[in-house]
């Protein structure tokens, strides 16, 4: 789809990955592009407007919906982790708090704005996914989060398809942001992943596997056994080795 003269909505775009999502956005011709963060004093970037945005609060969501009625382009990236067992005392309490975010909050944003972008000639919905949407390494609520946003995502197309939305899935390994800081791991650049996304929308693809660590992690459906069986599975589509 074109990207040159519409109008994009980016959550979680204070920093890092949304930050550049918005940029990248905004280089390729966007005529506006809406940043959203839960404290808009944190979005600095120029030639954005500053929305205000919890998504994991129905009525903040709505807001925003009705101050970017003329968005085209709605990209679902905010997302929060945490490390923790999936068992520990309060495993539940803690995948509870972050599907909240990375599930609920993807939900909460389509559900609003599908209307909007039907209303706008269909446009897209992007939302931001992940390697580990493929990965359950141990202590990680954060991908049985995004293997439920990857569903949901799947469900979403299917259901917009009629209105001519296309609903697109970028999935990523670690990204040198905030979020990977205490991780010791190879790391894409965020401009990277933005130039990969920007790729995408403009190719009207419904997937776009951004670096070497996402095209990993598919290729290991075929593997023998699958890759997601594998207690190292992690290690091999971070680093490449065999």
């Amino acid at each position: 789809m074109e990207i040159k003269g519409k109008v994009g909505f980016v959550t979680g775009a204070n920093r890092g990955l949304g930050r550049a999502f918005a940029r990248a956005l905004l280089d390729a011709g966007a005529a506006k592009v809406y940043a959203t963060a839960r404290d808009t004093s944190a979005v600095r970037q120029a030639g954005v407007t500053a929305i205000r945005l919890d998504v994991t609060d129905s009525a903040s969501v709505a807001a925003a919906a009705a101050i970017a009625g003329d968005a085209q382009i709605v990209v679902n990236n905010a997302g929060i982790t945490e490390r923790k067992p999936l068992l520990d005392e309060d495993g539940e309490a803690t995948l509870r708090r972050i599907m909240e975010t990375n599930l609920y909050g993807i939900l909460a944003v389509s559900r609003s704005f599908a209307p909007v972008l039907k209303a706008n000639g269909g446009g897209a919905l992007v939302n931001m996914l992940s390697a580990l949407s493929w990965l359950s390494p141990p202590n990680s609520p954060y991908s049985v989060t995004k293997a439920a946003a990857w569903s949901l995502t799947n469900g979403l197309r299917n259901e917009l398809r009629d209105q001519g939305t296309l609903v697109m899935a970028v999935h990523a390994g670690y990204i040198d942001t905030g979020m990977t800081a205490a991780i010791d791991a190879p790391k894409a650049r965020p401009e990277d992943i933005a130039a990969r996304f920007v790729e995408g929308l403009l190719a009207g693809s419904e997937e776009v596997l951004t670096d070497d660590a996402s095209k990993r992690a598919k290729l290991g459906f075929n593997a023998a056994p699958a890759l997601y069986l594998r207690g190292d599975a992690l290690q091999l589509v971070s680093t490449g080795a065999d």
